[in-house]
């Protein structure tokens, strides 16, 4: 389910691209293109081009390539759905969906978001005003909540009663349901789910109000903390409480600071780190992994240290891999937390952060901490069990450089601790291998020879084949253009890494290629090796007679392809010899 493929062309067909991006950095035309600054990283000379034609961007800098739906995708981070609303509604046009259900679900959760939003500012009006809120005003002012705080973050207060909230907003019984707002007792009134509590709102990456973080107040009866329950605007699993503030400063910075509570994420920025997010009553998900992946490849864990410690290795591990992430954890001293040291010694926090180990180190440094290293007998305990953790590591390269730290900490030699790393290891998600490709010939008349077939070049067309290529990358992109009416279409049929490539290639396009010459050069390269494979096979004994004349006539025709054929009619011959061989037709995409 989605938005209708034909409004999603209709928004991208009424967006101007170098307009869009023209708000965000500057551009001069240079030939056919638009040159300038790019938007996504910091540069001196513009490497950022933009081919209005066919609507795309690439950037030979940072590689970050697209449409005008990417862009604003990654300038906003938005969803997918979420751009093409964006830029649906600067063109006016209204989109509709794959589901009727969807857009009426999309439609009925933006009324949800906007009962959300009353209550918040109805809570922070109760705070700053009520007479009620007299005990919380004073709490928040003990921890360090001055009115600057209370309103960047807009605290609220929830009075003690059943229904001042309800009474406040008059929803009917489904919406304030619905929005996690309140619920329906047992005499069938309404009840405010929150109350008695300082309130949090809790809003998602892009600013909308989609519940709250209550805590009791000292004295008071209940669980410390009661955050929204689970609807259709707010699933704490996915949820991370503080990212509408912290996303530019995550981006920019290069990492997040992952904590527990509401209070952790206002005390690190408020000794300046602004980057943390908290979890909202929860432990952290896969959701939280795959939202942070929008906006940062690190993250440091900013728990209780005892806590960081227990955390599961096979999930870490398996997440640094998945996501291709780097997570490490932060220095804080123990018993602790970030709220209580933003206050107390805001630069040990700042200092907890910047100085964050890799989370094998911390678990090591850790298990250190609990053995003596006075004797023999105590060293040789503390390597078993701190070989024991980085056994858990998945890559042989990091386990080995650990056990030569661990060698010198307890001043045995590193051969006599690796026999102990081949224990059974505890079983940890990985990717699998990826064999390097074959080379054939170099990047760059590859990359020549697909910016002729996107140039539609009659020779290239019409001699080259898929298997020519020496990558699944190039190969992919030959396929796609040859299937597809148009570069737009090529794009859509390809993965991310394939469709940046070929946008790369039409964004920066040579003009003065010399079609014979490169041509000639693929066709040569491609017998070489053919010639090169019959070789090895008949070297492991396959038919002498047919393979030898085989790898004849392509040695010959390598030896010919050196300098340009002046009439590429002369290769047609060996150009469909290949084809058959390679069981390859044009466009063919294996």
């Amino acid at each position: 389910m989605g938005i209708v493929d034909e409004d999603v062309e209709r928004v991208r067909q009424a967006t101007d691209i170098v307009k869009l991006i023209s708000e965000h950095t500057q551009l001069k035309r240079v030939g056919r293109r638009q040159v300038g600054l790019c938007p996504f990283h910091t540069e001196k000379t513009p490497s950022f081009s933009v081919n209005a034609e066919e609507g795309f961007y690439h950037c030979f800098g940072c590689k970050e390539s697209g449409d005008a739906i990417t862009f604003v995708r990654e300038m906003e981070h938005l969803d997918f759905p979420g751009a093409i609303e964006a830029l649906a509604r600067r063109a006016g046009i209204q989109v509709r969906y794959t589901d009727a259900g969807e857009g009426a679900a999309r439609s009925r959760k933006k009324i949800l978001v906007g009962h959300v939003a009353k209550a918040v500012e109805t809570y922070h009006d109760w705070l700053l005003s009520s007479g009620d809120a007299g005990e919380a005003r004073g709490y928040l002012r003990t921890r360090g909540f001055d009115g600057e705080l209370v309103r960047t973050y807009q605290v609220g207060f929830a009075p003690d009663s059943w229904d001042a909230l309800a009474r406040q907003l008059r929803l009917s019984d489904k919406d304030l349901i619905d929005s996690g707002l309140g619920k329906i007792n047992s005499i069938g009134k309404q009840m405010d789910w929150q109350r008695g509590r300082i309130v949090f709102p809790v809003f998602d990456e892009r600013g909308d109000a989609v519940g709250f973080g209550g805590r009791i107040l000292p004295g008071g009866e209940g669980a410390k903390y009661i955050n929204s329950q689970e609807c259709a605007v707010y699933s704490k699993s996915r949820i991370l409480y503080g990212l509408n503030w912290a996303k530019e400063h995550v981006v920019s910075s290069g990492e997040a600071v992952i904590c527990e509570g509401y209070t952790d994420v206002i005390g690190f920025a408020r000794a300046g780190v602004k980057t943390a997010v908290a979890t909202c009553g929860t432990a952290l998900t896969d959701d939280h992994l795959k939202l942070l992946n929008r906006f940062t490849k690190r993250l440091v864990l900013a728990f209780d240290a005892d806590d960081a410690g227990k955390a599961a290795a096979e999930r870490v591990y398996e997440w640094e891999q998945k996501y291709e992430m780097e997570i490490a954890v932060a220095d804080l001293p123990a018993g602790v937390d970030p709220d209580d040291l933003s206050r107390t010694d805001p630069q040990r926090l700042v200092d907890a952060v910047a100085n964050a180990k890799a989370f094998l180190e911390f678990r090591i440094d850790r298990e250190f901490a609990r053995h003596t290293l006075d004797t023999n007998e105590h060293r040789a305990r503390a390597a078993e069990a701190v070989i024991d953790l980085v056994r858990q590591h998945p890559n042989e390269l990091v386990r080995d450089q650990y056990v030569m730290d661990i060698a010198d900490r307890c001043r045995v030699p590193a051969d006599s601790l690796r026999p102990m790393l081949k224990g059974q290891r505890r079983p940890v998600a990985r990717r699998e291998p990826v064999a390097p490709p074959v080379r054939m010939g170099s990047d760059h008349i590859e990359d020549q020879a697909l910016r002729l077939v996107i140039d539609g070049d009659e020779w290239a067309c019409d001699l080259l084949t898929a298997s020519m290529f020496s990558t699944p990358k190039r190969r992919a992109v030959f396929g796609a253009v040859r299937s597809a009416a148009n570069v737009r279409e090529a794009v859509d049929m390809l993965g991310a890494d394939e469709g940046s490539l070929l946008m790369e290639l039409q964004a920066d396009p040579e003009d003065d290629l010399d079609s014979s010459a490169v041509v000639t050069r693929m066709l040569g390269l491609t017998a070489r090796r053919l010639a090169d494979d019959l070789d090895a096979q008949l070297r492991a004994g396959g038919d002498v007679a047919e393979l030898a004349a085989d790898i004849r006539y392509l040695r010959q025709w390598a030896s010919e392809l050196r300098e340009p054929m002046s009439d590429l009619n002369d290769v047609v011959p060996l150009a469909d010899w290949m084809a058959v061989q390679f069981g390859d037709e044009q466009g063919d995409l294996s």
